[in-house]
């Protein structure tokens, strides 16, 4: 780490939780982003702002008037451009320490199979609204073990989990939801109250900090729930689903009580 390094990250390195050597992961790290919308706005800042060293950020829309509302990470002189262009452009102006691959791309099984077979990805985050997508995401990442982290807000309501497939114990995402359409996940059915995104995002940002640079507890096993318009945020255990179609489960159940 360089002195500018040593500088711009210096209120990380102050924290015991963090130091040098939680730093230094982050740098190290290569993060895969699914989706520059309202939830991907907040994680790619903080991401970038916190020096993870790589991302590879891909959606396949247009930066839309729309999404002003709730998508800080473009501007109003982005509209028209493709989100990854612009995401590339503000990540550069934010932290150039951090590489970017942007991909203008619709992810499915396939895509995603190349990617997490072949560029070493420590982490994905899913902030999409597309169930199809997280489906897909699933199956892959069970295939390969890597682990991801997704956070959803519709209306005022928000709720982020971690799976971990690397832990025989971690639900996978069929596990909680066996069938989800795209209409139960998308804002532009729903509408949503625009800082309840960044919230989420901000979350999914926090939790991956922490997984990367190996500090504190994570969220796997864990759905945490916010209903915005009561500032209360609820903790939720989650099992593996017995007979899970897709990780083949056979312990536990859907969801327990909230603790809290």
């Amino acid at each position: 780490m360089n002195d500018e390094q040593l500088l711009r990250y210096s209120r990380h390195i102050m924290l015991p939780q963090m130091d040098i050597d939680g730093q230094e992961k982050l740098l190290a790290a290569h993060v895969l982003v699914v989706g520059l919308g309202g939830l991907g706005s907040p994680v790619v800042q903080y991401l970038a702002a916190s020096g993870v060293g790589q991302l590879t950020l891909v959606d396949d829309d247009l930066v839309e008037l729309s999404n002003l509302q709730r998508q800080p990470l473009h501007s109003s002189a982005d509209v028209g451009k493709s989100k990854v262009q612009s995401a590339l452009e503000s990540v550069a102006a934010l932290n150039p320490d951090v590489h970017v691959n942007a991909l203008q791309a619709r992810a499915d099984d396939e895509w995603f199979r190349e990617q997490l077979s072949a560029d070493n990805i420590d982490l994905v985050i899913d902030c999409t609204d597309n169930a199809a997508v997280r489906y897909a995401l699933n199956r892959v990442c069970l295939h390969t073990g890597v682990p991801w982290i997704s956070a959803a807000a519709v209306g005022v309501s928000g709720q982020i989990t971690l799976f971990n497939p690397a832990d025989n114990d971690s639900p996978c995402y069929a596990c909680l939801y066996p069938q989800l359409s795209d209409d139960q996940l998308s804002c532009a059915e729903s509408g949503v109250l625009s800082p309840l995104v960044g919230v989420m995002g901000s979350m999914q940002a926090l939790e991956a900090l922490k997984w990367l640079a190996g500090s504190g507890r994570s969220l796997n096993q864990t759905l945490l729930t916010f209903d915005a318009l009561a500032s209360d945020w609820r903790r939720w255990a989650i099992k593996k689903r017995p007979q899970c179609p897709a990780c083949g489960s056979v312990s536990g159940s859907a969801a327990q009580a909230g603790n809290d």
